[in-house]
């Protein structure tokens, strides 16, 4: 059967007959009391819960699991409000100070240039300004020995791509034209018609060697802004219908469509009323993207494009070509050249990878999910019966080794297990000894900034969160096997 709709549903949710809403902002603490010892259905009343959707088959067990699930969600979600402005804070007091001892040459030149009055300021938002995801890897050139045709150029352009996209867009610009040699084309925010903000980046730039091949890439989660933290412990979800309405391709996760640019009331319209570009000052990211690849492509003939991401990026990514499909942008889709991610989240539930899988097939899309080892955030959210979100396509998994598998599925795929408990702490004990060798063992510019080792001593007190940073995803695209996805079998 179907739960009653209500205010969510009054306030423009039309495009989706089936839904789970979860508003944090509006649970009060006896609210999220009641969600461990109340059933799904009472929860149904509360203001900050609303669900349409079929619970056919669901046992006792399922329920509590489920609302464990979304106390989990809420609390995070509570804590990421509460704690906003201090991370904020904090974040920018880090990245002011690493940026104070990058320019001065480390803490004994900032300290001798204190005595002599001559400290080197970096402004933020300059092309110096180096955000907290930059001094975790400060490489902004591929490697030297990859070039344009070899197997790995398109991955290890999308993945410097996907760091670049964390800087500010002075500095971005700087290092496309400076580092790159590439054309760059522009650095956008999108705005969250949920939100009633920009909370979307992304960067576009262009390799002009023939054939030419444009890359966006979307930023992902920066780790000092509780917003993207709060889209990414976001468990709602609409399930979609096609362009014409007749098939269901599934259930998304609603935090990362809001983030993309889903529209109140209309959902995924193929064109918007009013365009977006009729009020400039409020573009959305998948509209404003793809009209700008049409515009490109256009005078390009032999131009194609691909699309990247890393973490919350890598979902906004694979969501793109998504949506591409749900319009049938065919032409669009014969220019994409690959879709590559790196540490994404799952999107949707198995109905929605059969249609991206069967679609894929149809438009001869390739589709690179890459995983580096204990790296928490593709285990993320659970792929379990509670939720129903799973990964489609074939994993590109790698381990401290570099030594790289196709793989179904990436091992331990939950995350937390007893069984993976020591092997957990192990390896992340190896990547600290790892991360002292490695520039001896491989070459000099595999070498680790203080920064990075730090926190790989936090990975030995969380394993799996050192492991998500963009440092060794750019390892793996110049040391890791190569390795060709098999999405289509």
């Amino acid at each position: 059967m179907f739960l009653p709709s209500k205010t969510y549903m009054a306030t423009g949710e039309e495009f989706s007959e089936s839904y789970l809403l979860v508003n944090a902002k509006e649970a009060s603490l006896y609210d999220i009391a009641c969600i461990l010892i109340r059933s799904t259905s009472f929860l149904n009343t509360k203001n900050f819960y609303n669900e349409q959707s079929e619970h056919v088959g669901r046992s006792a067990w399922d329920d509590v699991r489920r609302r464990f699930v979304i106390f989990a969600s809420i609390v995070a979600q509570k804590v990421l409000m509460w704690a906003e402005k201090p991370i904020a804070g904090m974040g920018s007091l880090i990245e002011i100070w690493l940026n104070l001892l990058s320019s001065n040459g480390g803490l004994f030149g900032l300290l001798i240039n204190h005595i002599r009055g001559k400290v080197v300021k970096p402004e933020e938002l300059s092309e110096k300004f180096v955000s907290f995801i930059g001094e975790l890897d400060q490489r902004l050139e591929l490697d030297a020995s990859i070039k344009k045709g070899d197997g790995r150029y398109n991955s290890s352009l999308a993945m410097m791509a996907a760091k670049l996209s964390y800087e500010n867009e002075a500095f971005v610009e700087a290092a496309i034209q400076d580092h790159l040699k590439m054309a760059f084309i522009g650095f956008y925010k999108f705005w969250n018609d949920y939100q009633n903000q920009f909370t979307t980046y992304a960067t576009m730039f262009q390799d002009t060697l023939d054939p030419n091949l444009i890359v966006v890439a979307f930023r992902g989660t920066s780790p000092f802004n509780a917003k993207d933290w709060m889209t990414d412990f976001d468990i709602s979800w609409y399930e979609l219908k096609d362009e014409n309405n007749s098939k269901t391709i599934g259930r998304i996760h609603g935090g990362f469509m809001k983030a993309l640019g889903l529209q109140k009331i209309k959902g995924w319209p193929k064109e918007l009323e009013p365009s977006p570009y009729a009020t400039k000052e409020h573009p959305f990211a998948y509209y404003k993207i793809r009209e700008m690849l049409k515009d490109i492509l256009e005078k390009n003939i032999n131009a194609k494009f691909i699309v990247t991401g890393h973490s919350l990026g890598g979902a906004l990514a694979i969501l793109f070509a998504g949506v591409l499909g749900l319009h049938e942008e065919t032409w669009l889709l014969k220019r994409l050249e690959g879709v590559y991610t790196f540490g994404q989240p799952r999107v949707g539930d198995e109905n929605f990878g059969r249609y991206m899988m069967q679609m894929m097939e149809d438009q001869d899309v390739r589709y690179f999910r890459y995983v580096y080892g204990n790296d928490i955030v593709p285990r993320l959210p659970f792929d379990d019966t509670s939720l129903f979100f799973k990964h489609f396509g074939t994993t590109l998994y790698f381990n401290s080794f570099y030594d790289g598998k196709v793989m179904e599925e990436e091992p331990n795929k939950n995350y937390f297990s007893i069984v993976w408990t020591i092997p957990k702490y192990i390896n992340a004990f190896w990547e600290v000894i790892r991360s002292f060798i490695l520039p001896y063992w491989k070459g000099k510019e595999y070498k680790e900034s203080h920064v990075e080792r730090l926190c790989r001593m936090v990975g030995m007190i969380i394993p799996g969160l050192a492991a998500h940073g963009p440092k060794d995803y750019v390892d793996v695209t110049r040391l890791g096997t190569e390795l060709v996805p098999t999405i289509n079998e």
